[in-house]
């Protein structure tokens, strides 16, 4: 891969970021081994009160706490790019956005509804990039309007997340399938929007293409398109260094294309997963959660959720998939078997490489 992205001045040797997952899917472990490709390593900041449960402390302290840890634990492992994924939804948004600055990780990126104050968190001393991601490029504009007028800062870069991506989704269920809210519709749509605050300002604003990215020549195809980089969660997962446990790791290696389906998340928002029994259960109302004991999302209801989603999630992280389940991107099932982040790079810009030669070949 011979072209290098530059976020804030920050310059990723390899232009592909790992996509934030959680809970406990994407942490240090797996981070620290994508920025050691040359790539952004991605925490997720999600849930991490579970895995690091402390009793002097309750859950939205421990998560505070855990993202601490893990910053740090990847910082030790890396020289690399460490990024933090934080929610919008969440309850504990600005703490968790402060906890990234101050443990100085190099870019926060931020979904899940749209960042409009997440500037107003950076400290006279911070280093930290800001990254919003969006799913269109109206909300790509309101957003560069939003940061200029109010923090005169304009976003360091803008990942934009097409419909195929894995967990939640910004798109509502009859657009999932909708050719016009493709991802290959929407890069451009995004690099238009932002052009003209990239022209009056002078500043790059480069467009970071999400959801659905699998192989290397995706990856060509998508940055003809006028993306600059691109996020992948999904082809992280069935890696060594990947912080799932196996069983997690395993629901994706045993799907079929026809496992992978649309859900009804409790937070109100659609999102993709591995079909397992516990779907099921929850179709048919047999999963009700008796109460809330972590108030983590904003806009869950525990008088009207099938299930608590940061429980579940956290059960598949360990393992225990009959009480949780997967989240994947659409081509989850594509992974056969457990690989390296290395190994995984390095096919990747061979495929890349590869879709450039043929390409140039055509045009001769």
């Amino acid at each position: 891969m011979n072209t290098q992205l530059n976020i804030g001045g920050l310059i990723i040797p390899v232009p592909i970021i790992q996509g934030g997952m959680g809970v406990g899917i994407s942490m240090s472990g797996l981070a620290s081994a994508v920025a050691n490709q040359g790539g952004v390593g991605v925490i997720s900041a999600a849930g991490l009160g579970l895995v690091h449960r402390n009793k002097a402390l309750n859950y939205l302290e421990a998560n505070m706490e855990g993202l601490r840890t893990e910053i740090r634990k990847a910082k030790e492992k890396t020289q690399g790019v460490i990024g933090v994924n934080v929610m919008m939804a969440m309850t504990n948004f600005a703490d968790l956005v402060r906890t990234s600055i101050a443990e100085k990780a190099d870019v926060i990126f931020s979904g899940a509804g749209l960042p409009m104050d997440l500037p107003k968190y950076l400290t006279p001393d911070s280093v930290t990039k800001l990254v919003p991601i969006v799913s269109s490029g109206r909300a790509a504009k309101i957003l560069c309007d939003k940061w200029k007028t109010l923090f005169d800062y304009l976003p360091d870069a803008i990942v934009v997340e097409g419909p195929k991506a894995g967990g939640h989704l910004g798109f509502k269920n009859n657009q999932i399938d909708d050719a016009n809210h493709s991802l290959e519709e929407l890069v451009p749509q995004v690099a238009d929007a932002v052009k003209p605050f990239e022209d009056k300002y002078n500043q790059g604003i480069p467009v970071i293409a999400a959801g659905g990215i699998y192989t290397g020549h995706d990856i060509y195809k998508i940055m003809k398109k006028g993306a600059k980089g691109v996020q992948m969660g999904t082809r992280f997962v069935t890696s060594e260094e990947c912080d799932a446990s196996p069983g997690f790791k395993q629901a994706y290696i045993d799907a079929t294309e026809a496992d992978i389906e649309i859900i009804q998340s409790p937070v109100g928002m659609p999102g993709r997963a591995v079909h397992n029994s516990f779907i099921d259960k929850v179709k048919a109302g047999l999963k009700t959660p008796l109460k809330c004991p972590f108030h983590c999302i904003r806009t869950c209801d525990v008088s009207s959720s099938p299930y608590c989603i940061v429980t579940a999630l956290y059960n598949a992280y360990k393992g225990n998939m009959n009480s949780g389940y997967a989240f994947a991107g659409t081509n989850a099932y594509l992974a056969t078997k457990i690989t390296t982040v290395k190994e995984i790079f390095t096919e990747l810009m061979d495929e890349f490489q590869s879709a450039i030669s043929s390409t140039e070949e055509k045009e001769q």
